[in-house]
């Protein structure tokens, strides 16, 4: 039960067009839009080639893709990936030449597994790990870093949070479900940090790459259309996606469309334990047994217009939306013992259930929707020896929440007396399994009256308004070549605002059959009955609303944050190659004012609960080095040394006074503004040898220093029930401080490869695997150490895949370690995200001219979502979805 409250309530083409330099990287092409190619030399690849053709190219072939990339991505500053379509060897090659440490991931390479959203094509990464929510991907550590310390930009600009429920409460990890995979060109994750990128990552920055159209390809149409089901329940899923454009003498554009839309079905099992010493140490004091039916609406549109007047004059206008809108009803009972614990002579713990209040059922009626919009027009000109670009951009991350109807019914025994619960670690996955006697009809809804209801809303936003100019000048000053002087100037204009509105609803002794259907269900493979449904929408109409009294206008004050973030930048660095070695060193300044005002809570002399306005204000100001060397060991192997420094602002919750409070989910969170930013700084070492046909061995090590390193705290206390109306219960409140230095240290591996020259029907074959350690270390409390928060030791991808005369298969493997979700008063208390295993399957024919059909398995081993308290045999929470199956054709004219 625990873990689902923390985890819910916080958890084609070629072309490279200039754009701000927040970003580090092109894909190489046909044309460099800042680097224009010699009249007639195009002809190093067709846009329309097929993923992995390069894998049948001749050695001399070879040589001249090698050579012809090499020339033009030699200036990778102050450009972006953006096109509809790039091959995995353009990536590898892009990732060779960059100056610092990069991974990219093509739209291509994306589509050829089942992830059907950006945090889930992410994963894939090396050195990336995964924390899912709802039997999809959400957030994306770095590292070991969570997600409230990296950066997420699109086309370079920074995005914002939709939704507030980051892992650790700090409202700045951007849930990257919200994201569809068919709205994306690329992804790339930035692991050293350039002076000329934010200095806010401190784990690495994620890039969602966009498409644009390239220079010498007229009309384009490319699709996606596909459908499917859902094992569990037996739910359908639909999947959509069109992109089309082209370029029109000086103009270009491509518009973008994505749908995906499931009803997603969840089995879950919750106990909760005693953690007292006094009783037995798997005594459980609650097992939730949740139902959950979920209905996912997932969009993305996108615009991309460009002018370009001449080589050195062109301007673009880009703008998105993304996200989802999600009804969400979760049924469920609950049977909580009274702590009379014994042990029985076959191990097992018996328990009393008193009632009323030992066995309830309760249904969550919730619906949300999560929506990020971003608009940004810039431009780039070139004169003489100089070139500027410079952007304007707007981005806005909202969340509402319309109604959220939380509703209790309570078991009374007919027969007056108190029943007992007889149970034991024997279910799946080590949960509860139990029988209980001396409760008649417990299953039955007339023995049951209606005890508790409540209802709120929210309506959360997160807006920036930024401005960046940034100049390029060739220099020479001795024997070095492709020497740049690179200066550039920002400004970060953030404003965030939570609101929440509690709504009191009258409790009548409201029988549950007036508000039930069906029939007894049992669910999570035949282990466990939940009795008949509450049936969603019925209380409503049968209570309304709900209205707001003193206690509600309290409880929304708690809850209320408005907080302003401004950041000036401005930055300088050098780059320069003296033979094989490339150089780059420069410094960033950043000068942070934040200010916010909230309501702090207390409790008066006699006993009177009160909310006062609270303002913070906090200025403060940083410089963030970076020295990094790229030196050509020989033709395609590349050895790298990076020094880069990087910051982690406390997150908004994290410094806000106020209590915020999700009563469905039994969590509040108040912040401490005294707080100060963690920093890093990171060293790199690598070494890579890319190999023919977008292939790649590489190894290497990194070291973060990292000081005042923020970590969540928690206590468990007990409100007073006029604040929060329909709870009676302790609620967990969670806070935060900064700690001393701490580290994370690690190597990764990587390698991808399609087997050259293999005989006969083997010839396709290909095969990629990549591995993550990281040794991480906090003081979570005086005197114990711990990994940060959010860091698997090892994490892992595995695939196979096969590519040969329109054939393609690719069977994937996805693991991660057990990391530390939640940090408790003691060891026995810490809430652990168990170790997770996935694999997925995908298929697919390419016809001889435009279309291709694909099926996709995902979730091939059914693997559950587990969060353990203390140690592996307490699991707090235990879910799983079943298979998802989709088929479907792609076609592209």
């Amino acid at each position: 039960m625990q873990s689902s409250k923390l985890r819910h309530a916080l958890l084609r083409g070629i072309h490279c067009t200039a754009l701000v330099s927040l970003g580090s990287f092109c894909l190489p092409g046909l044309v460099l839009a800042n680097s224009p190619s010699p009249p007639g030399d195009h002809t190093a690849r067709s846009a329309t080639d097929a993923p992995g053709d390069a894998a049948n190219t001749s050695p001399d072939a070879d040589d001249k893709v090698r050579d012809r990339a090499k020339k033009d991505v030699k200036d990778l500053q102050g450009v972006h990936v953006v096109a509809p379509r790039t091959t995995g060897e353009m990536a590898r090659k892009t990732q060779e030449n960059a100056p610092n440490l990069i991974n990219i991931r093509t739209g291509d390479e994306i589509r050829a597994l089942p992830d059907v959203n950006a945090a889930e094509a992410v994963r894939r990464i090396p050195g990336v790990s995964l924390e899912t929510d709802e039997g999809e991907g959400r957030y994306v550590n770095i590292r070991g870093f969570d997600a409230d310390l990296n950066s997420t930009t699109y086309a370079g600009v920074r995005l914002l949070p939709t939704n507030n429920a980051s892992p650790f409460g700090g409202y700045r990890g951007v849930a990257l479900d919200s994201i569809p995979t068919g709205f994306i060109g690329a992804v790339a994750v930035t692991k050293s940090n350039l002076p000329r990128q934010d200095a806010e990552a401190l784990g690495g920055t994620i890039e969602v790459l966009p498409k644009t159209a390239p220079d010498e390809q007229g009309p384009f149409l490319e699709g996606d259309v596909g459908g499917g089901y859902e094992k569990l329940r037996g739910t359908s899923v639909t999947n959509y996606s069109l992109a089309g454009g082209g370029r029109f003498g000086p103009f270009s554009i491509v518009l973008t469309a994505s749908s995906h839309v499931d009803s997603r079905g969840i089995d879950d099992v919750e106990p909760a334990y005693f953690n007292d010493g006094a009783h037995p140490y798997r005594a459980v004091n609650d097992i939730e047994q949740r139902d959950y039916e979920l209905h996912r609406r997932r969009h993305g549109y996108a615009m991309d217009l460009g002018y370009q007047l001449d080589d050195d004059n062109q301007w673009y206008f880009r703008a998105f939306e993304a996200g989802y809108t999600e009804e969400y009803k979760r049924q469920y009972m609950d049977v909580i013992p009274d702590g009379n614990t014994t042990t029985q002579a076959n191990g097992a713990l018996q328990d009393t259930l008193t009632f009323p209040g030992a066995i309830t059922k309760s249904l969550r009626d919730e619906k949300e929707t999560s929506r990020e919009r971003f608009y940004m027009l810039g431009g780039k000109n070139t004169l003489g020896d100089t070139t500027i670009d410079y952007h304007v951009a707007y981005v806005e991350g909202t969340y509402k929440k319309p109604y959220d109807y939380n509703s209790t019914f309570t078991y009374n025994s007919p027969s007056m007396s108190a029943g007992q619960i007889s149970y034991s670690p024997t279910g799946p996955g080590r949960v509860p399994l139990y029988t209980i006697t001396g409760a008649p009809g417990y299953l039955d809804p007339a023995n049951y009256t209606l005890s508790a209801i409540n209802n709120s809303t929210a309506s959360n936003f997160d807006r920036e308004l930024s401005y960046a100019a940034n100049s390029k000048t060739s220099v020479s000053w001795g024997n070095l070549t492709d020497e740049s002087l690179n200066f550039g100037v920002s400004i970060r204009q953030r404003h965030k605002q939570t609101t929440s509105q509690p709504y009191a609803v009258d409790t009548t002794s409201l029988p549950l059959t007036a508000v039930s259907g069906g029939v007894n269900e049992t669910y999570y493979d035949g282990n466990y009955q939940n009795g008949v449904d509450i049936v969603p929408g019925a209380l409503q109409q049968i209570f309304g609303y709900g209205t707001i009294g003193p206690g509600e206008v309290l409880s929304s004050q708690k809850q209320y944050l408005d907080a302003h973030e401004d950041i000036y930048a401005g930055y300088g660095e050098y780059t320069a190659t003296y033979g094989n070695l490339g150089i780059l060193g420069g410094v960033r300044y950043e000068q942070t004012r934040d200010r916010s005002n909230a309501f702090s809570a207390g409790v008066d002399a006699n006993g009177n609960s009160f909310a006062t306005p609270l303002s913070n204000k906090h200025s403060y100001h940083d410089f963030f080095p970076s020295l990094q060397f790229r030196y050509e060991l020989a033709p395609d192997t590349i050895l790298r040394a990076a020094y880069s420094s990087t910051i982690g602002r406390p997150g908004f919750n994290q410094a806000n006074p106020a209590l915020n409070v999700d009563l469905g989910s039994g969590i509040v969170t108040t912040g401490n503004p005294q707080l100060k930013p963690a920093k890093a700084n990171s060293f790199d070492l690598s070494i890579e040898r890319y190999l023919p046909g977008g292939g790649i061995v590489s190894a290497g090590i990194f070291d973060k220093e990292i000081s005042d390193y923020i970590v969540p705290i928690q206590t468990t206390q007990t409100f007073d029930n006029s604040l929060f109306p329909g709870n009676s219960q302790p609620l967990r409140v969670f806070t935060y401080k900064n700690i001393g230095s701490s580290y994370a240290r690690g190597m990764e591996l990587n390698w991808s490869q399609q087997f050259q020259h293999l005989p006969g029907w083997l010839d396709g074959l290909g095969a990629a695997a990549n591995y993550t350690w990281v040794d991480s270390r906090i003081e979570i409390r005086p005197g114990e150490y711990s990994l940060l928060p959010s860091t698997s030791k090892n994490t892992w991808n595995a695939s196979v895949f096969y590519k040969r005369a329109g054939f393609m298969l690719n069977l994937a493997a996805y693991s991660a370690s057990a990391d530390l979700f939640s940090v408790g008063t003691d060891r026995t208390s810490d809430v652990y995200n168990a170790t997770r295993t996935s694999m997925d399957f995908s298929a697919s024919y390419q016809f001889p001219e435009s279309w291709t059909i694909y099926l996709y398995v995902k979730n091939l081993l059914d693997t559950p979502h587990t969060f353990y308290q203390g140690t592996t045999d307490r699991p707090i929470q235990r879910e799983f979805y079943g298979l998802t199956y989709l088929a479907g054709v792609r076609f592209q004219f």
